[in-house]
């Protein structure tokens, strides 16, 4: 069952992983510090304790962020609320991975990429690259698969952590659950942000059956600037320990 509270936002307490995580790479995070703009410092520091409560420090993985771009997420660009996550995306890529770079994705009735989330751009790049995204419907699907065929092009031996954030149900749910399951048997974690009310359906593939390993997870920040950088992180990285034990033991993960 899920736990709510009056925050605002929420998040699954699954079981501790019971068996060891991935070695980590190295001790710390992928990018330095001193090589950070200033606006990032803090996001990044917020992160690495998140990381770090789920002894999370030093793994390693290519972190995506994927946004709804459907008619009813309109106030959200508006309000600067897909914006803010996009920093606080490559906040925490910055402690996983060392490029700087987090591959940005909108979906509606279809999927477009125009701008990577970096280093020298991300203030504002929701901001300019929205404006040339077609508004749609909710095809979860096309996205998904996007991201499966980048994580299989790419050739990484890492991890895929993926923000997924919707405000609503997918195009086709019984589509989506099966997708889910597919990819269960990929090196691909699916954190899942909903935004507004409508979050029944993310609460369903939070605890979707027939899986190789649980993939996903789901936090809740109904009202996202009602959300602190903290509690969204700890949401998105507390699942993500048990997947990676999972994931390896499972031989998903090498």
């Amino acid at each position: 069952m899920i736990a709510k509270d009056n925050a605002m936002s929420l998040f699954r307490k699954k079981p501790a992983p019971t068996t060891p995580l991935l070695a980590p790479t190295i001790n710390g995070p992928g990018i330095s510090l001193d090589k950070l703009p200033s606006g990032l410092v803090s996001l990044a520091k917020t992160a690495a304790i998140s990381l770090e409560k789920s002894s999370l420090t030093g793994q390693r993985a290519a972190v995506h962020l994927v946004v709804d771009h459907s008619g009813s997420m309109h106030r959200f660009y508006t309000n600067g609320s897909v914006q803010r996550l996009a920093a606080q995306a490559l906040g925490l890529s910055v402690n996983l991975d060392d490029d700087g770079i987090v591959p940005l994705i909108f979906f509606g009735s279809r999927v477009e990429e125009w701008e990577d989330i970096r280093l020298d751009n991300y203030a504002g790049v929701v901001d300019r690259a929205h404006q040339r995204v077609h508004w749609g419907s909710t095809d979860y699907v096309a996205a998904m698969r996007h991201v499966i065929a980048m994580q299989r092009e790419s050739g990484s031996t890492a991890p895929a952590f993926v923000i997924f954030q919707t405000d609503g149900e997918p195009d086709d749910r019984g589509a989506t659950e099966r997708l889910l399951r597919e990819a269960s048997s990929l090196p691909i974690f699916w954190a899942f942000v909903g935004f507004g009310n409508n979050i029944s359906f993310l609460e369903k593939l939070d605890d979707l059956r027939g899986r190789q390993v649980d993939n996903a997870s789901f936090f809740h920040a109904r009202e996202p600037h009602a959300v602190t950088d903290a509690e969204l992180y700890d949401g998105l990285t507390h699942d993500y320990a048990g997947w990676l034990a999972a994931a390896s033991a499972a031989g998903i993960l090498r």
